[in-house]
């Protein structure tokens, strides 16, 4: 057993290594991006605009929840510990430089996002219970042609186990460490885990409609309580802030020298850990965000690319960087005497505040993180099964959904996570062959909408 899980590992490093998934990421992005006429520089206080104004919808428009409701549902599985723990591992392996890369790919990453919005609505199907389901499976299918069908079905099993790993077991089982070691012993872990089961169960038994409404109020709270928290801080050592600015774009093109338990780090690893960080955090062109999108209520694909291309800029550009700003600001990055990246981010606050305020913000911010990353992964992994098995299959897929939550809370089931990881990994793959061949038909459309955005 766990020689199969050393060599899942090594697959899955390779994968997502700086000779495959990364630069097909980056490569993809940049791409659509040109192809796109820089449409996330340009068109950026349009998208926000419309992204307010996704809140109501037009009832006569087909769809399931609001457009608002929709990219708060992909926000839900994208926001999560890698917000916190992912952007201290770029700053301890690839220095602050790596933190410029990450804004880059971000930038490039609102590209990949806007076009798979668009065409999850553009390809999107009825089921015969009134479902509105879409994404990768379903505009390969619907797009490319049933000689195509099998990419799909690639996609949606790859999507379908990376769900009850990456996007369930894995989640409630860090939230169940998290909680045990904060209240020091004093929530058990079956405690935690029956919580779980029954506020998770509570939501996710009610589909896409009561996750959609839940996250339209959970994690907007969440992320500016964060945000919040993070900025009232930096304004405590506001003198500081431009420094750590400065030190981010000084290190971007030259790496860092060694200093204090710092090792020191080369350009390539700020790129290469920048880069990685930006993909991951944001999920563009992993092809998961798409299924979300899909179940908006919106006449105009393209509006509801606008409202996916927001995705990365909330995620990366403003929460990512509230994490990163505070770890060099605090001069914790430097010390060296951490465990793991959440020690890190938790030193950080602790140090500016000079108390135990980083260890409360942490540990509520990564228990809500990882929570929404559940409720987020119970649609993706529903609407693979709904495509692999039919509508029928969906009741049957929250239950198991569901009853998979204390499971991960309680075992430590590495050969499952590290397959889950795997899949994660390789849902990009199908994806970014359907986002580079139907390019032709988003740079088509968002030509024609951009000449009467108002229509």
């Amino acid at each position: 057993m766990k020689s199969i899980t050393v060599y899942l590992d090594s697959v899955y490093n390779f994968v997502t290594g700086p000779f495959l998934l990364i630069p097909l990421l980056l490569g993809v992005g940049i791409f659509l991006t040109i192809g796109l006429r820089f449409i996330s520089f340009k068109q950026l206080p349009h998208a926000l605009i419309t992204t307010w104004k996704g809140r109501k919808y037009d009832p006569e428009h087909k769809g399931e929840i609001s457009p608002f409701r929709a990219l708060m549902t992909s926000l839900a599985a994208t926001v999560g510990t890698g917000n916190i723990v992912g952007v201290a591992t770029a700053i301890m392996m690839g220095g602050p430089g790596a933190i410029f890369w990450m804004w880059l790919t971000a930038l490039f990453g609102m590209a990949t996002k806007f076009c798979e919005a668009v065409l999850a609505v553009k390809y999107r199907e009825v089921t015969p219970d009134g479902s509105f389901v879409g994404g990768p499976m379903y505009y390969i299918k619907n797009g490319l042609g049933k000689n195509w069908r099998w990419l799909a079905v690639i996609f949606a099993v790859f999507g379908m186990i990376a769900s009850f790993g990456i996007g369930n077991m894995v989640q409630t089982n860090s939230i169940t460490l998290n909680i045990v070691n904060f209240s020091d012993g004093l929530l058990t872990p079956p405690i935690v885990a029956t919580i779980l089961l029954m506020f998770g169960g509570a939501v996710m038994v009610g589909g896409i409609k009561r996750i959609g409404h839940v996250a339209g109020i959970f994690v907007p709270i969440m992320a500016v309580f964060y945000v919040l928290c993070g900025i009232i801080v930096l304004i405590m050592n506001i003198d500081k802030v431009p420094a750590a600015f400065g030190l981010i774009f000084s290190s971007a093109f030259t790496g860092h020298a060694a200093v204090g338990g710092f090792a020191g780090s080369t350009l390539a690893m700020a790129i290469r850990f920048g880069v990685a960080r930006g993909l991951f955090s944001n999920e563009a062109g992993l092809g998961s965000a798409p299924i979300a999108h899909a179940a908006a209520i919106v006449k105009n694909p393209v509006k509801q690319g606008l409202l996916g291309m927001i995705d990365p800029f909330l995620d990366t550009i403003i929460i990512c960087s509230i994490s990163a700003l505070i770890i060099l600001v605090s001069g914790e990055w430097i010390n060296g005497d951490y465990n793991n990246a959440a020690t890190l981010t938790t030193l950080a606050f602790n140090s500016i505040t000079q108390g135990t305020f980083g260890s409360w913000l942490v540990t509520i911010s990564l228990t809500l993180f990882a929570f929404s990353t559940v409720l987020g992964w119970c649609v993706y992994g529903e609407r693979c099964a709904i495509y692999l098995f039919g509508h029928k299959a969906a009741p049957v897929f929250r239950i198991i959904f569901t009853l998979a939550v204390p499971i991960g809370a309680l075992a430590e089931l590495k050969l499952v996570w590290s397959l889950s990881d795997l899949f994660n990994a390789l849902m990009a793959i199908p994806n970014l062959i359907a986002l580079v061949l139907l390019s032709p038909v988003v740079f088509k459309m968002a030509k024609e909408y951009f000449k009467n955005p108002d229509e």
